[in-house]
């Protein structure tokens, strides 16, 4: 079992090199990057069924012994991320190859596009998998190269500037995150996790404060916690659909799984449920009243994007049994729903020729199926019973009533509000693009639409394009495998909870990995 734990990484890299070397040549290219990654969902499925039956697999790279070589640790956490991203790089992929056949690949030219996207890939696995903080920041960073490339493809005006921005924050972020394994080598001795977790706690408490501090500024910017979230709006809606959807969905959770891991494996004796609950509260908050001024569909779905971080982040400031299962739960499904929702916006935008609510009417005619695929979406990231939405903020809710604390009734009710606010940001994204007429659009004057923002980028023309039925099929699947959260919420709930229980102490992570105990 342990052979495997390397070929989630290896195998979207060795892909990505085939693909580069076929680059003229297109279906070669799609079966490489569609074999690859289904390998690799089929490799995290069976990780996750091994991991949940027999615990924690370690990978001692090249035979080499922790601190000294790189270790893989794939425990139930890291093995539930890596199947959630797995299906959903997989999901996406197919979308965009309907894409790609649909625009002869102007907005995905497969040459660069196939093995970038495996790149991004491998990074993504990598990070999850990593057992120290220096093979994880190697993941970051192929997934910063990566995402540049991606953001940037068809090299329009808008998508360099937006790609400029992005790589000048993801470069900060990464200084962050590198000046803190400085840091904490400099005073542990090691980048090996489990043994920063041993060593740390012989720090005096305010080296630790200092140490964990760095580290989570870092993350923050990856995750796009308040107050450094201001990047992310203004990135991701320029680039092609099935780029943003990656993005959106899958990572900011790497960002929020880094979090995690500082939280319940490195810096367990550091105070940080004050600190993490105001950051919640005014992430929850500030994301959602961005998201309120939006006409641009795919900005103010970023903006929700923002929001919706402040819950994971409330979940792991209550740091109870039931916080931690209902965060690892609503991250599977804030994944998995705004992926879906940012295809079927994709939709939208090839069928109505635009992204904007001021220009966009008369969907629920023009494709009624769409109009359900966007629908249920929007419901379920709204958190309207009895969809997974709900149910995740419900676990979340009755945590922070367990905590008993007046901040955390402060952040209920903030959580409260914010689920209402996105549902009607929403319905108003329903009724001026589905439910309103088309012969209503030209004529149509309302203060508070036109006081809303376009995105800057928008020339204003309305572009209408085929739509491929793989586009349609690739959203049908997601659509579904989102109500399958509803449907087997109670299997999930109580995987999220053994997830939950191993990282609720550290040592379990720490015994994984140093079996005879830590010398």
């Amino acid at each position: 079992m342990n052979a495997l734990v390397p070929l989630v990484v290896t195998i979207p890299l060795l892909g990505a090199a085939i693909a580069l070397i076929f680059g003229h040549r297109p279906r070669i290219q799609i079966a490489i990057s569609s074999l690859a990654l289904t390998a690799v969902t089929i490799i995290s499925a069976v990780l996750l069924v091994w991991v949940d039956t027999h615990g924690t697999v370690v990978v001692n790279v090249g035979a080499w012994q922790p601190p000294w070589g790189i270790v893989l640790v794939v425990d139930r956490l890291s093995a539930i991320m890596l199947l959630v991203s797995a299906l959903m790089l997989l999901g996406v992929l197919i979308f965009s190859i309907g894409q790609g056949v649909a625009d002869n690949h102007d907005e995905t030219p497969v040459s660069i596009f196939h093995p970038t996207y495996l790149v991004l890939a491998a990074g993504l696995f990598d990070a999850f998998v990593a057992g120290d903080l220096f093979n994880m920041y190697v993941g970051f960073e192929m997934l910063l190269a990566a995402s540049y490339v991606l953001l940037t493809l068809g090299g329009t005006g808008a998508r360099i500037r937006a790609g400029v921005t992005y790589i000048v924050i993801s470069l900060m972020s990464s200084l962050l995150f590198l000046a803190s394994i400085a840091l904490i080598y400099g005073a542990t001795g090691t980048v090996t996790i489990a043994l920063i977790a041993e060593r740390v706690r012989d720090l005096p408490p305010d080296v630790q404060l200092i140490l964990c501090c760095a580290l989570l500024l870092g993350f923050a910017v990856k995750a796009a916690v308040f107050p450094v979230s201001f990047w992310l709006p203004d990135s991701y809606p320029t680039a092609p659909a099935p780029v943003t959807a990656v993005f959106a969905g899958l990572l900011t959770k790497v960002g929020v799984y880094a979090i995690i891991r500082t939280d319940t494996v490195l810096f367990t004796d550091v105070p940080l449920a004050v600190p993490l609950m105001i950051v919640a509260f005014f992430t929850l908050l500030i994301g959602i009243f961005g998201a309120l001024a939006q006409a641009d569909i795919k900005r103010l779905l970023s903006f929700t994007l923002v929001s919706h971080i402040g819950y994971m982040i409330f979940g792991i400031a209550v740091g109870s049994e039931l916080g931690m299962t209902a965060t690892i739960y609503y991250v599977v499904h804030h994944i998995i729903v705004q992926t879906t929702l940012f295809l079927a916006i994709g939709l939208v935008e090839r069928i109505g020729g635009t992204a904007s609510i001021s220009r966009l009417g008369g969907m629920l005619k023009a494709s009624p199926f769409v109009a359900i695929l966007f629908f249920i979406g929007a419901m379920n990231l709204g958190g309207i019973p009895p969809f997974s939405g709900f149910l995740g903020k419900v676990g979340l809710f009755q945590a922070g009533v367990q905590l008993n604390d007046p901040l955390a009734w402060i952040l209920i009710g903030a959580g409260a509000a914010t689920s209402l606010l996105t549902l009607y940001a929403l319905m108003r994204v329903w009724n001026m693009g589905f439910w309103r007429r088309k012969d209503e659009v030209k004529n149509y004057e309302s203060p508070l639409i036109q006081s809303l923002a376009e995105n800057p980028d928008d020339a204003g023309e309305i572009d209408r394009k085929h739509t491929p039925r793989l586009m349609i099929a690739a959203t049908t699947g997601m659509v579904l495998l989102s109500l399958s959260l509803t449907v087997f919420a109670g299997p999930l709930f109580d995987l999220a909870n053994r997830a939950a229980v191993a990282n609720e102490n550290h040592s379990n992570y720490v015994d994984a990995v140093f079996p005879g105990g830590v010398e």
